[in-house]
């Protein structure tokens, strides 16, 4: 790329030095790249919601584009940092399982541990890696260096399972894998899988169940329902989504990540 990309994804929030310093670095070695903030308001430590972010929006970058991901807990211990080449882009964060939902959808073609004093600041502290290490090793790669020249290749790195939907007679389990701004809960339910039971059971006849508690059906879109009615309906990424027409559903359910939830078909009474 003539002017490549590097994404920022973070916990470092908007009131603070961080992000501002991290941009410094990348800029001072490489006036030519363009900056996309993908986000920092990832809530602090949030592996899973940093992982998730990543996961949504990655594919709708050009090719080439280096995904630079800080949201480590493990800042200055002996975790990895990693550089990591797939068919389409690079990725760069520490080696705690943040990357795993991304590249279970890309070709890796390989791995490195970044360990080469060569693209770190001077004299790199242990409490911002992502300034002192992480940013200028994006920087350098954007500017053409060698993925081989980074440090030496990792065989396995650190990945962070995420629980997939099943079915249960004829329900569909599930759980929660995020909440967005608006209070929309994402789930790891496919949404061709309800299509099916829809097909199979009739649409009109499935409800979403929080333990016992029943809630709406599936709708075609936030406005086919009725206001402040919670229901749900296939997302942009092909996940149903937990909704409330104009407002939140996460407020009004409350449900946690660990949560199981169903959509299941009425049934019947004798």
């Amino acid at each position: 790329m003539k002017f490549p990309v590097i994404a920022l994804l973070t916990d470092f929030g908007e009131d603070d030095f961080f992000v501002a310093s991290l941009k410094g670095v990348i800029l001072s070695l490489n006036p030519q790249v363009r900056i996309v903030d993908i986000s920092h308001r990832i809530p602090s430590f949030g592996i899973d919601s940093a992982g998730f972010v990543l996961f949504a929006s990655f594919r709708y970058f050009p090719k080439g584009t280096i995904f630079l991901t800080i949201v480590d807990p493990g800042v200055g211990s002996k975790r990895r940092i990693i550089l990591v080449q797939t068919e389409r882009y690079f990725f760069i964060g520490p080696d705690n399982g943040v990357l795993s939902l991304a590249l279970g959808e890309e070709k890796v073609q390989q791995v490195r541990e970044i360990t080469n004093p060569e693209f770190f600041l001077v004299h790199p502290g242990k409490t911002f890696e992502g300034r002192d290490k992480m940013a200028p090793a994006a920087a350098w790669l954007s500017k053409g260096e060698s993925i081989d020249r980074f440090g030496p290749p990792v065989e396995n790195i650190k990945k962070r399972e995420v629980s997939r939907a099943c079915m249960k007679g004829c329900d569909i389990c599930g759980r929660i894998l995020y909440a967005d701004k608006f209070g929309n809960l994402i789930t790891n339910i496919p949404a061709s899988l309800v299509e099916c039971l829809a097909e199979e059971k009739g649409k009109e006849s499935l409800s979403l169940f929080v333990g016992e508690k029943k809630f709406g059906g599936l709708r075609e879109n936030y406005s086919s329902a009725k206001k402040g009615e919670v229901f749900f309906l296939a997302g942009s990424l092909g996940l149903i989504e937990i909704s409330a027409r104009e407002a939140s559903a996460a407020a009004r359910i409350k449900l946690t990540r660990k949560q199981e939830i169903r959509i299941a078909a009425s049934r019947r009474k004798r």
